[in-house]
């Protein structure tokens, strides 16, 4: 069998094919923080990538396509970021304070902004919609894993999945609500508020499975 093609720069036609499809995505990340949903165009995506709109329409032939993978995209890099910590909260006094924290800030930034804006775009876009409810539960389930694999002993609880989605449910809830006053001291401070309650919550339920 012969070797894979490479080209002038030494990689596979696969390889550059797939670094196309990662600048593609970052580039879709880019312009939904930059312009919202609506002003995010598949032309507006391809040139800030620098691929052709030929190129962009072989990887995603729709802006559903493209802006839903550009969230599959997110998912996989939360999922490096978590694993990445995996050893240092193992080794952690506060497991459960330090995870709750590092759930906090995967969530700060332009990525969730993104995401935020499918969401709501979604509302009025039944294709998107459609897509976006497929997409959702993989872009949730690597926090979901990441809990698992930090407490293992508990995650055969059947509440340890609901409190995993209640943390989620709370962290996004105070950063959108914080988007009308963009006051971060108010911010952390209802964050601190909310991971002292968390706290408890996952206490009580490792009491439980202990």
């Amino acid at each position: 069998m012969s070797a894979p093609r490479r080209g002038s720069t030494g990689r596979t036609q696969e390889e550059r094919s797939a670094a196309m499809r990662v600048r593609l995505l970052d580039a879709t990340i880019d312009c939904l923080v930059e312009y919202g949903y609506a002003g995010t165009t598949t032309t507006r995506v391809a040139d800030r990538a620098g691929v052709t709109r030929g190129a962009q329409v072989h990887h995603f032939p729709t802006k559903a396509d493209l802006v839903t993978s550009a969230v599959r995209h997110l998912a996989a890099k939360r999922t490096e970021f978590a694993m990445a910590e995996l050893d240092r909260l193992r080794a952690s006094s506060d497991p459960v304070g330090d995870a709750l924290q590092l759930m906090w800030e995967m969530h700060q930034g332009p990525v969730f902004s993104a995401t935020v804006e499918l969401w709501v775009a979604s509302r009025t876009d039944a294709d998107l919609r459609r897509q976006m409810a497929a997409v959702e539960p993989i872009a949730t389930s690597s926090l979901v894993e990441f809990g698992k694999a930090l407490l293992p002993e508990h995650a055969g609880h059947h509440e340890f999945l609901h409190a995993v989605y209640t943390a989620m449910d709370v962290v996004r809830g105070i950063l959108i609500a914080s988007w009308a006053t963009r006051d971060q001291e108010e911010l952390e401070a209802r964050w601190d508020r909310g991971r002292r309650h968390l706290r408890i919550l996952f206490g009580t339920l490792l009491a439980a499975t202990a």
